[in-house]
């Protein structure tokens, strides 16, 4: 391994060919260099398109969840906004602005764990990430979870109304009995009247209640109805049921369930 002396090569060539044979050498280097430098290029632009082409990258499964839970945990939140903005100007192709909100939160989250990814809502990011969209054709990407996000707050909202529906014919038809000789549709079956009075409250469909001692009124039990289902619709979209529930004790209780959230409450 002797140093490489070029005043040694020129002397085993005459005339011109010296400058021929260093120059060859030279080009042989710097194509041997390009494809060195060729190599590592595309290794690098192939590592960087991974991470937008092909399989979808985990960072966009977990952003897309991400997005989706936080939205089914705002329903509160939303549904007051919903109440407030009333359904004509809610209703539009992009949704209410929590959608908006929730992007924004849960991609700054995202970014803050991993870097590698722009900060899209960032003052300074803006232009950075329709450069990437336009690259990675991510703007599809963001787009499609929104519309997803559309969907899951248009079908909150439809169970809301449902539930709505439900709790104003219940209670409307707790009205009309009322009205119609101090009358209330057993909440049970939905389609006989109630029998209430100081000592027990009954129904042809099998329902009864003692209410000795109770002071039990068709006002009363009126009230009951109307608190119990306002209460499970606060938290709640899917409709709840009512029941009879045996007691050792006593005689047995009128009881609202849903299975859907765990609630369960005594009426009477």
């Amino acid at each position: 391994n002797k140093p490489f002396r070029a005043t040694k090569v020129v002397k085993k060539v005459k005339n011109g060919r010296a400058e021929s044979y260093l120059l060859g050498l030279l080009l042989n280097c710097v194509h041997f260099l390009c494809i060195i430098t060729s190599i590592n290029i595309m290794d690098a632009l192939h590592r960087h398109r991974s991470l937008y082409k092909g399989t979808t990258p985990p960072w966009k499964e977990t952003y897309r969840k991400r997005c989706v839970d936080r939205l089914k945990n705002s329903r509160s939140r939303l549904l007051e906004k919903y109440r407030q903005m009333g359904q004509s100007e809610h209703c539009s192709s992009t949704g209410s602005g929590l959608i908006q909100e929730v992007m924004e939160e849960e991609w700054n989250m995202l970014q803050s764990a991993n870097r590698g990814l722009p900060s899209l809502w960032s003052k300074n990011g803006i232009g950075e990430m329709y450069s990437v969209m336009k690259d990675y054709d991510e703007l599809a990407f963001f787009e499609e979870i929104q519309q997803e996000l559309v969907f899951q707050e248009f079908s909150i909202i439809e169970e809301y109304e449902k539930s709505l529906q439900f709790e104003e014919q219940y209670l409307n038809s707790v009205v009309d009995g009322i009205e119609e000789e101090r009358q209330i549709i057993c909440p049970v079956c939905r389609v006989n009247n109630l029998t209430v009075n100081s000592h027990f409250t009954s129904c042809p469909c099998g329902l009864y209640i003692n209410t000795m001692h109770r002071s039990v009124t068709p006002e009363v039990l009126q009230s009951l109805l109307e608190s119990r289902v306002m209460e499970h619709s606060e938290e709640c979209l899917h409709n709840p049921v009512f029941s009879m529930a045996s007691n050792t004790d006593c005689s047995p209780n009128l009881m609202i369930s849903c299975k859907a959230c765990d609630y369960l409450s005594i009426v009477l």
